[in-house]
């Protein structure tokens, strides 16, 4: 249902505040592209007024201020409109990984209290599976049809498109595992824009000229951010990916003529390892800006990729819990491997014992904490959340290792002890440890990551079998095969290694890097 022409008459400034910033773009750019997707496109006008039917569809069905939407969608239109819906009706939108099985899903959705579910009906299997595990009243269908959910375009052409008069800053809250195995919420009472705007200030896009390649997965925190907020933020247009093609990627960029992009390291190496001839095909020369973080990236890899598109490779050091530093690719030559000069006061460098270290010296790294709304929370989860706060609750870890030099730039020298970095995503072993203990085999597992030149590292499974069985190469495929009908498959190990016992210590604890560092013999993965 098509409303009159109305559109909001606040100031930029007012409209942030509220939530609203996208219709300020559909009353002075209206008719430019949003979005261009595979599923669809949007105008900023049209963008902007499924986002206000879509508000009004979940205040329909009871939603109000602060209550949850969980969304497992692909990279479409439709995406966005959930997200501009949410932050306008004071809703807290979580998007969920539509790799994880249905009982993942389930978890998630009733952790995070949701009211309301939409779902991508490319998922209709596990979100099914999800909403018999933890159903939702108010449930919604994308492209296509899902047992028991209304149509969404039906649903959202049935209301009013014009803006909305109330409108309300929503949030998000996104999730990451963590070393327990169930994944957590990352909470804030008020949207963190920190983030945003420190990329944004330095790369700022231009509207009319600027356009994004979204290369990653909506549901991931530096796609949404970074290749969805910021574009839009400055009115500046999204191309849409479905899948990573390396390939692909090179065509949409000529074709669309990009100019800002977000990728991770992998695939960096996935466009260098195409054939000089292939990649002497397309024009890339509209790039300004490639933006990368989520994993180290190769000092070797960054460098071929800088030698190829020019210095336009721009990194920053993050996470959904909060800010660290950017490094321009100017810096970055000075400097390889650094990931960016923080503010003093932004990252410290800390001993076990939480007290500073001198320059050069590895140590925990720490974070500075907002000391308003911003300031995030593990959601219904105050233990994790106390332990990654310091004493004075002025900063937080996210347990990665690292050093300042004398000049005061940061360098990464390890994620934290157990976490797994395999292409830009967190894998958390001890989630896969308790699902191979789950098989009547095993006596003992110890997931680690072991060196893999495309994806950095590769999930390897060292399991220890009951006594009296033998270990088998048809056994191993059989606990692999276990996993991956257990797990999102990103998470699963693609092989199996069996030794007569796996070091532990007298509390149980798993000494994970015992079992870790004969794979990386010789490759530095050892602090």
């Amino acid at each position: 249902m098509m409303g009159a022409m109305q559109h909001t008459d606040l100031s930029p400034g007012d409209a942030l505040s509220v939530g609203m910033t996208l219709a300020v773009h559909g009353r002075d750019r209206g008719e430019d592209p949003a979005i261009f997707s595979r599923a669809g496109e949007r105008t900023f006008d049209g963008l902007n007024r499924r986002a206000n039917q879509l508000a009004r569809v979940l205040r329909e069905r009871g939603l109000g201020r602060g209550d949850a939407v969980a969304l497992v969608c692909s990279n479409r239109p439709e995406f966005c409109e959930a997200y501009y819906a949410t932050q306008r009706a004071g809703l807290r939108l979580t998007p969920i990984n539509w790799h994880l099985t249905g009982e993942e899903i389930a978890y998630i959705v009733a952790n995070c209290e949701a009211r309301a579910f939409i779902g991508d009906a490319r998922f209709a299997e596990s979100v099914e599976d999800a909403m018999e595990r933890a159903p939702v009243d108010a449930r919604l269908a994308v492209g296509g049809r899902i047992a028991g959910f209304d149509d969404y375009d039906g649903a959202v052409d049935a209301q009013p498109d014009d803006d909305l008069s109330d409108p309300v800053q929503g949030s998000q809250m996104l999730y990451t595992s963590g070393t327990t195995g169930r994944p957590k919420g990352v909470h804030r009472k008020r949207t963190a824009l920190r983030a945003l705007g420190e990329v944004g200030k330095r790369i700022r896009p231009v509207p009319g000229q600027d356009l994004n390649l979204l290369t990653g997965p909506l549901y991931h925190a530096a796609p949404m951010a970074f290749s969805m907020s910021i574009p839009l933020l400055f009115g500046t247009g999204v191309v849409m990916m479905d899948r990573w093609d390396a390939e692909e990627a090179l065509a949409l960029i000529e074709r669309h003529r990009i100019s800002h992009t977000h990728m991770v390291p992998t695939m960096f190496h996935r466009m260098l390892a195409l054939p000089e001839d292939v990649r002497a095909r397309y024009d890339t020369s509209s790039l300004n800006v490639i933006l990368h973080g989520a994993a180290p990236c190769p000092v070797g890899v960054k460098r071929a990729l800088i030698e190829w598109l020019g210095p336009i490779v721009y990194e920053y050091y993050a996470a959904t819990e909060g800010w660290g530093a950017l490094v321009s690719p100017e810096e970055w030559l000075e400097r390889p491997g650094t990931v960016g000069k923080p503010d003093p006061d932004q990252v410290s460098v800390r001993d076990e014992e939480g007290r500073p270290v001198p320059p050069g010296t590895i140590g925990l790294l720490y974070l500075k904490a907002p000391d308003d709304d911003t300031r995030f929370e593990y959601f219904k989860d105050g233990d994790k959340t106390r332990a990654a706060y310091d004493r004075e609750g002025g900063a937080f870890t996210l347990g990665d290792m690292g050093y300042v030099d004398e000049d005061g730039y940061l360098y990464l020298a390890d994620r934290s002890a157990d976490m797994i970095i395999s292409g830009g995503v967190n894998v958390y072993p001890a989630e896969v440890d308790a699902v191979l203990l789950a098989h009547p085999a095993v006596g003992d597992a110890c997931c680690v990551g072991i060196p893999d030149e495309e994806w950095g590292e590769e999930v390897r499974a060292v399991v220890q079998l009951h006594a009296g069985l033998e270990p088998t190469e048809a056994l191993a495929v059989e606990l692999v095969e276990h996993c991956r009908s257990r797990l999102a498959h990103y998470k699963c190990p693609r092989a199996v290694d069996f030794a007569a016992s796996l070091p532990r210590l007298d509390s149980g604890k798993i000494q994970r890097r015992k079992v870790r560092d004969p794979y990386w013999e010789g490759r530095g993965r050892q602090i």
